[in-house]
């Protein structure tokens, strides 16, 4: 699509550079009214119509500030207002050069976007933080509502390094932990005080589906308090997950403490019991989570099972 741009973009300026003044804004102004013109008869192809208009412009506007000033978009914003009797005020004209600019750094228009949805990412300079947003929108169908409470969150940022680093690379392949976010942000709406994992628990249980949403895609809930027999004592996990795009049990404990071993070798019988005992042939083996207060990255470092990660809980 964007070498499509591109070439309709090339064919503007072919024709405009024929004549010695480059009327930039007649091709700007015909640009916007094609596309209200479009939004009025082919509602099925809004979308696709703002998404070429507005790079389009933003194309020509870039151009036409390196040649007459940035004093240019205010001048064509009155001209444009008045001429086509919709406001296209000096803000707006800046977010189609910007979302110009953007295209050109991420190669690609994806169509399923929405022309706000690249608005709400045009202020950021991390290139790939941009492309891991279009990423999830594009996965999750993101309104652009979802799409601030994910930035708003900080998602992109709480993603370890080795998960960022696959983003950009885009060679190794995706495991089910590379997108559990770290700190884990956990809805406490009663502001209850955590005293006992078992609190913690119950405050998790609260919103299970945002809690599920912080550690990535296809989580699913199984049971709080799973119990098991282990030799002739009874145990309980705390949370026992499934996650279906990676078709295997995840068994989650909760510290209200720091990370210990002791924890990797809780979670370690845990995870044997249920790939003996409840995992089927056709599913793979479980993954540990401990979510814990405070982190120990030696623990985890030495850990010989790397099944098992650690993420420390946040409150909000």
């Amino acid at each position: 699509m964007l070498l499509k741009l591109k070439r309709k973009t090339q064919d503007f300026f072919r024709e405009i550079k024929k004549t010695n003044k480059m009327n930039y804004y007649e091709h700007i102004k015909e640009e916007l009214l094609n596309n209200e013109i479009n939004k009025k008869v082919k509602n099925y192809s809004i979308n696709k119509s703002d998404l070429n208009a507005y790079y389009n412009v933003g194309k020509m506007l870039s151009e036409a500030g390196k040649h007459y000033g940035e004093g240019i978009i205010k001048e064509y914003s009155k001209k444009l207002t008045n001429d086509l009797n919709i406001k296209y005020d000096v803000s707006s004209l800046n977010k189609m050069r910007k979302f110009y600019n953007l295209i050109e750094k991420v190669a690609t228009v994806s169509q399923q976007l929405s022309y706000s949805h690249y608005v709400e990412l045009l202020p950021y300079d991390d290139i790939n933080k941009v492309k891991y947003y279009i990423r999830i929108i594009e996965e999750h169908n993101l309104s652009i509502r979802q799409l601030r409470i994910r930035i708003k969150s900080h998602e992109y940022e709480r993603l370890p390094d080795e998960t960022k680093n696959k983003l950009v690379n885009n060679k190794k392949k995706s495991s089910i932990i590379d997108f559990v976010k770290n700190p884990i942000t956990i809805k406490n709406n009663d502001k209850y005080n955590i005293v006992s994992e078992k609190m913690l628990q119950k405050i998790i249980l609260d919103d299970i589906p945002s809690f599920l949403e912080e550690l990535g895609n296809g989580f699913t809930f199984v049971k709080n308090e799973y119990k098991i027999k282990v030799g002739n004592r009874y145990n309980y996990i705390d949370l026992l997950l499934f996650n279906i795009e990676y078709n295997c049990y995840v068994v989650v404990e909760l510290k209200i403490t720091e990370l210990k071993k002791e924890h990797i070798g809780q979670v370690q019988i845990y995870m044997n019991y249920i790939d003996e005992n409840v995992r089927r042939i056709n599913q793979d083996k479980t993954i540990g989570i401990i979510i814990c207060k405070q982190d120990n990255k030696y623990v985890i470092r030495y850990c010989s099972d790397k099944r098992i990660i650690a993420r420390e809980y946040e409150l909000i």
